[in-house]
């Protein structure tokens, strides 16, 4: 698919909400090795919400129905997690006001606002172990696609070659952001809980994509 429509949407973040139960007890033990455990159970909660939201949705504005779903995702998991990742939501959805359809241009557009979200709720950059290393350098591939005049398709592959990338370079860093900071060196041992999370959500936007 080179543009999402808004029913293409719908049907992305349905598939999201499978793969968040799919993965909730791989990312509950990941999470539990240096944080408290509960990251798994908080992605399903706010997938589920958002998908439930999107599916009763009726207008063809794509950047309210992804602004609307991340405030209810704020409410059914208002953790941590939760938060930053509603946040990314509301903040991406913005960027698309008005929007009917997504190809690569407002794939990006949503992406980097998506990160800008959580990067300012969160207080965090690239390189401090979160969320952030695998969802900024691929809202940063979609950014160089866009500019090349690229397919979503293609740039979508791109993105998520970038996430994983992203995701690994986590094992080595110390962990800068939460409980895991607590661990100080050790936290190095471990891939991050959350930029595995972001590397799973560009993975399947990538996947929904190519399908």
């Amino acid at each position: 698919m080179n543009k999402l429509s808004v029913s293409d949407v719908k049907a992305f973040l349905s598939k999201m909400n499978s793969v968040a139960v799919e993965k909730k007890d791989y990312l509950i033990d990941l999470d539990s090795k240096m944080g408290d455990g509960d990251l798994g159970l908080t992605m399903a909660a706010v997938f589920a919400a958002v998908d439930e939201f999107a599916a009763g949705w009726t207008e063809d504005d794509l950047g309210s129905m992804l602004m609307k779903g991340g405030m209810a995702m704020s409410k059914a998991a208002p953790s941590t997690m939760g938060t930053l990742m509603a946040t990314g939501f509301m903040r991406g959805g913005k960027a698309l006001k008005g929007c009917t359809e997504m190809g690569t241009a407002e794939a990006a557009s949503f992406w980097q606002a998506f990160v800008g979200g959580i990067m300012d709720r969160g207080k965090s950059k690239p390189g401090e172990k979160t969320i952030i290393d695998s969802l900024h350098p691929a809202a940063e591939a979609l950014e160089a696609a866009a500019a090349a005049g690229e397919d979503l398709s293609v740039a979508a592959v791109k993105a998520k070659k970038a996430a994983e990338e992203g995701r690994d370079a986590t094992v080595g860093m110390v962990a800068q952001h939460g409980r895991a900071a607590y661990y100080q060196e050790k936290s190095a041992d471990i891939m991050d809980p959350g930029a595995t999370m972001g590397a799973i959500l560009i993975g399947t936007f990538a996947d929904f994509v190519a399908a």
